[in-house]
C-alpha cells in the first residue's frame, strides 16, 4: 500500500476512535507546574506520546521558574534527555543585525499565548513576530510570521561543541554534542534565504575573553510574502537520517494537518481514561498529569535503526522500538505500573530495551539516556521494573537475559549513590554483614568512591536494595531458579539489620555494629539527611519496606502502634523554623507534618493504613494531600515531577487505587475524586471505578462491590483490572470503620 494511504488509514482509525469518546484534551494545560515549589520546574513541552522530539521555548538561563521569565531567548530543536536542557536552539529576529543572545531575546506575555501538548504559539513582543510550532515523532515544525518586517532572520546556536552549515539556500544541517554524543539535525526553510553565515557567539558577547565551544549560524530572508516555516528533522544516527525522518513524517502535509494529527493522537491516547464527575479543576489536574506521564520513556528508533550510547554503535531494531530516557528511582513506583495497564505491549518493549542496554554495556542501567546510563540516586530498581512487568503478564521480552543482567548488577555492581561500576569495600561489607555501614556526621570519608555531596545514604540504601532483592527473588522463583530465590530472599530481609528497636526508627549503624548517637530522626544526616538517607529524613524512610508490610507493622509494634506512627508522621512539627528546615531538606516539599507530598519515597505511605485495618484514614489522607498540594495553576506540582513520578501518583490516586508494592500484583484502594472512571484496556475490555455519591465531603467508602460481589478488602488485583469489570463504591461523609478491615 502507498505510504500516503497508510498514513490516511492511521489517521482515519484515530479519528474513528476519537468519535466514540469524549475529547479530554480541553482539560490539559502544559503550564501547570511551570513554577517550582522549591527546586525544579516543568517545561510546557510539545511532543507526541513517547516521541523522540520534545520542544519548548527557552527562557532565562538558570531561572527555574520558567513561567515567571518574561523573555524568550530561543526555541529548542529538542530535549534529548529529560530535564537536562536542550540541544541546539533557533530564534527569529528582524531589523538591524544583532547576534547577542541577551539583546535579541524578546519579551512575551502568557495572556497572548496558546499552549497544548501538540501545539504552542507565542507573540515575541519586541519584534512583533508571531511564533508557533507543532511536532511529529522525530521532527518539529516552527512557523514564524514576521508581519511587515523587511529583513527577517533566523539564528541557530549551540551551547556545546557543534557544527552547522547552510546548504542550497534553504537548508541548514549540523550537529551538537551532548554528553559526548551527537544529535544531528536537518532543517528545511519554506523560502530561500538570501545568505547564511556562521559566527562565534563568544565573540559577540560583552566579555571578549570568554572561551567556549559554542557556534552560531545566521540565515537572512528578504521580501517574505508569507509566514516562514522551518521544518527540522532530528537524528542520533547522522544528518542523512535526520533528513529521512523529516521527509517520512512531514512530506505532503501542511502545518495545520500535522497539528491536527497530533491533536487527534493525544485525544485518543488520553481518552483511554474517561472520567465523569469531579470539578473542572480536578479534571484539569488529572488530564494534565496523564499527559505528563506520556513523556517518557522515549522511542529513539529511526526507520528500523537506532543509535545506542551503550556501545556507541548503530543497531537494527528488528521491528521493535528502542526506548531510553528513564529515571527508575522515580518511575518504578507508579509511572511504569500505570503505563503497564494502558499499554502492556509497549511496556514489554521498554523492558526489552533495558535488556539490550545490558547486552551492549555489561550493566543493567537505572537512569538510561540516549548517550548511556546516567549514574543517579540509589537502588537497582530495574529489578522492580522487570519483575512487575513480567508478573503482570507482559512477558514478550528476553526474560532470561534480563535476569542475567539483574543478577550481575546485584552481585557485582557498587551500591553507592550516584555511582556506577564495580563494587568497592563498602559493598563487600554489605554482602558479608547485611547493612551498609554509616559514619558519624563529623567523620571524614574514608572511601574515595563516595560522592562528596551525596554521601553514603547508608540506611535508605539498605532499605531499597532489600526491596530490589525481593523483586529479584520473585523473578528467580518464577524462572525455576530456586537457589537464587533463596539467596535473594534472605538478602531482602536486610532491612531488619538497620532497625533500632530502642528508637523505633531505621537508623544508621556503624561497621562495628553500634548505632550512631546522638540520632535525631528529623535532622540527622546533614543536607537532605544524605549521610544516612536519600533526600528525606528518617520519618519518611521508616515506611520503606513495601515488600513485607506485615513485618514492618510488627517491627513498629503492631497495628495500633503502626497507625499511631503514621498519624505522628502527618503531625510532626519541624524542630527548627520551617525556613531553616527547608534549607537543610529542599527535597522535602509539600510538608504535612513530616510527610513529604513532593518526593517519591513518600507516595505509598498514605495507603499503609489499609494494611493495619484502618482504611478510612487512607481515604482521608489521600483526599487531603491531593487537594492541598496539587493544583491547576503554574504553581501546581508539590515537588520535582521527575518525568511522571508525581503525576502518575495523582492519576492513580484520583482513580481510587495505587500500586503500593510493584511486583505484588496488588493495588490499595483509596478515595476516588470522580463519580466514574472508565479505563479502556488494549483488548477492548473496560475496567470501571464507580463512586456513588462521591463529593468533597463524601470521601469515605461505606461499602464496595467488585463485579457485583461484596468486597471488604481495601485491595484489588491487577488481574481484576485487566480482565475488565467494575469496582463500585458507595461513598459517605463519615467513615465506615467496619469496611475494609479484612486484610487477607
Amino acid at each position: 500500500m502507498n505510504q500516503h494511504y497508510k498514513l490516511l488509514g492511521i489517521l482515519f482509525i484515530i479519528l474513528f476512535a476519537s468519535c466514540h469518546q469524549k475529547d479530554v484534551t480541553q482539560y490539559i494545560d502544559p503550564n501547570i507546574g511551570s513554577v517550582a515549589t522549591l527546586l525544579t520546574t516543568k517545561n510546557p513541552t510539545v511532543h507526541r506520546p513517547h516521541s523522540m522530539v520534545r520542544v519548548f521555548p527557552i527562557t532565562k538561563p538558570g531561572l527555574n521558574d520558567r513561567y515567571l521569565s518574561d523573555k524568550i531567548y530561543g526555541f529548542a530543536l529538542n530535549m534529548p534527555a529529560y530535564r537536562m536542557g536542550h540541544v541546539t536552539e533557533l530564534m527569529p529576529t528582524s531589523g538591524k543585525l544583532n547576534l547577542n543572545r541577551d539583546e535579541y531575546a524578546s519579551t512575551y506575555d502568557h495572556d497572548q499565548e496558546e499552549v497544548h501538548p501538540w501545539y504552542h504559539k507565542v507573540l515575541l513582543e519586541d519584534s512583533g513576530i508571531e511564533a508557533d510550532w507543532t511536532t511529529t515523532e522525530r521532527a518539529v515544525i516552527y512557523r514564524f510570521n514576521y508581519g511587515t518586517n523587511p529583513l527577517a532572520k533566523v539564528i541557530f546556536r549551540s551551547s556545546q561543541k557543534a557544527f552547522f552549515q547552510g546548504i542550497d539556500k534553504n537548508i541548514v544541517e549540523g550537529w551538537e554534542e551532548f554528553e559526548k554524543t551527537r544529535q544531528y539535525f536537518h532543517a528545511e526553510f519554506s523560502q530561500p534565504f538570501s545568505y547564511s553565515v556562521n559566527f562565534e557567539p563568544a565573540k559577540t558577547a560583552s566579555d571578549a575573553e570568554t572561551q567556549t565551544n559554542e557556534i552560531g549560524l545566521l540565515a537572512q530572508f528578504e521580501g517574505l510574502k508569507a509566514p516562514l516555516e522551518v521544518r527540522i528533522g532530528i537524528s542520533y544516527i547522522d544528518e542523512n537520517q535526520a533528513a529521512k525522518n523529516l521527509q517520512k513524517e512531514t512530506n505532503g502535509k501542511s502545518f495545520e494537518s500535522i497539528q491536527e494529527e497530533g491533536h487527534q493522537i493525544w485525544a485518543n491516547e488520553l481518552g483511554k481514561i474517561q472520567i465523569d464527575g469531579g470539578t473542572e479543576r480536578q479534571k484539569r489536574i488529572f488530564y494534565t498529569s496523564l499527559y505528563r506521564c506520556e513523556e517518557r520513556m522515549v522511542n529513539i528508533s529511526e526507520d528500523g535503526r537506532y543509535y545506542s550510547g551503550y556501545d556507541c554503535k548503530v543497531h537494527e531494531d528488528g521491528g521493535r522500538p528502542f526506548f531510553v530516557d528513564d529515571w527508575l528511582w522515580d518511575t518504578y513506583r507508579s509511572l511504569h505500573p500505570l503505563m503497564l495497564i494502558l499499554n502492556p505491549s509497549q511496556q514489554a518493549d521498554m523492558v526489552e530495551s533495558y535488556t539490550k542496554m545490558y547486552e551492549q554495556s555489561g550493566w543493567m542501567p537505572g537512569f538510561p539516556q540516549f548517550y548511556g546510563d546516567f549514574p543517579a540516586m540509589i537502588g537497582f530498581h530495574s529489578a522492580a521494573l522487570v519483575w512487575d512487568t513480567y508478573q503482570k503478564g507482559a512477558t514478550n521480552f528476553e526474560v532470561e537475559k534480563a535476569y542475567e543482567g539483574l543478577k550481575w548488577n546485584a552481585t557485582h555492581a557498587t551500591m553507592l549513590p550516584w555511582r556506577t561500576g564495580p563494587m568497592c569495600s563498602l559493598d563487600s561489607f554489605y554482602l558479608k554483614n547485611g547493612w551498609y555501614p554509616a559514619l558519624p556526621e563529623d567523620s571524614a570519608e574514608t572511601v574515595k568512591m563516595v560522592d562528596g555531596f551525596e554521601k553514603r545514604q547508608a540506611v535508605s540504601l539498605t532499605l531499597e536494595h532489600s526491596y530490589d532483592d525481593w523483586c529479584l527473588a520473585q523473578l528467580a522463583k518464577a524462572l525455576g531458579k530456586n537457589e537464587d530465590c533463596d539467596f535473594f530472599l534472605k538478602r531482602s530481609k536486610n532491612y531488619r539489620n538497620v532497625f533500632n528497636p530502642a528508637t523505633g526508627f531505621f537508623a544508621p549503624k556503624m561497621a562495628n555494629g553500634k548505632w550512631i548517637t546522638p540520632f535525631d530522626p528529623q535532622l540527622s544526616g546533614g543536607v537532605g539527611s544524605r549521610s544516612y538517607f536519600t533526600e528525606n529524613n528518617a520519618w519518611t524512610w521508616n515506611f520503606s519496606v513495601q515488600q513485607d508490610i506485615p513485618d514492618l507493622i510488627k517491627l513498629l509494634g503492631g497495628n495500633d502502634a503502626f497507625v499511631n506512627r503514621l498519624d505522628a508522621l502527618f503531625n510532626e512539627p519541624t524542630h527548627i523554623s520551617k525556613w531553616q528546615f527547608m534549607g537543610r531538606s529542599p527535597d522535602s516539599s509539600g510538608l504535612n507534618g513530616m510527610f513529604v507530598a513532593g518526593n517519591e519515597p513518600s507516595l505509598h505511605i498514605p495507603y499503609l493504613y489499609n494494611y493495619a485495618g484502618q482504611p478510612w484514614k487512607t481515604q482521608r489522607r489521600i483526599r487531603e494531600i491531593m487537594d492541598m498540594w496539587f493544583d491547576d495553576r503554574p504553581l501546581g506540582i508539590p515537588g520535582d515531577e521527575d518525568g511522571g513520578g508525581l503525576c502518575s501518583w495523582y492519576v492513580f490516586s484520583a482513580m481510587g487505587f495505587f500500586p503500593v508494592t510493584p511486583g505484588s500484583g496488588e493495588y490499595a484502594i483509596g478515595s476516588p475524586f470522580f463519580n466514574s472512571v472508565k479505563i479502556q484496556l488494549p483488548d477492548g475490555k473496560t475496567f470501571s471505578v464507580i463512586a456513588k455519591d462521591c463529593s468533597k465531603k463524601n470521601k469515605y467508602i461505606q461499602s464496595a462491590e467488585l463485579n457485583g460481589e461484596a468486597l471488604n478488602r481495601p485491595f484489588i488485583s491487577h488481574t481484576d483490572i485487566v480482565k475488565g469489570g467494575k469496582l463500585e463504591l458507595l461513598m459517605g461523609d463519615r467513615p465506615n470503620k467496619n469496611w475494609g478491615t479484612k486484610i487477607n
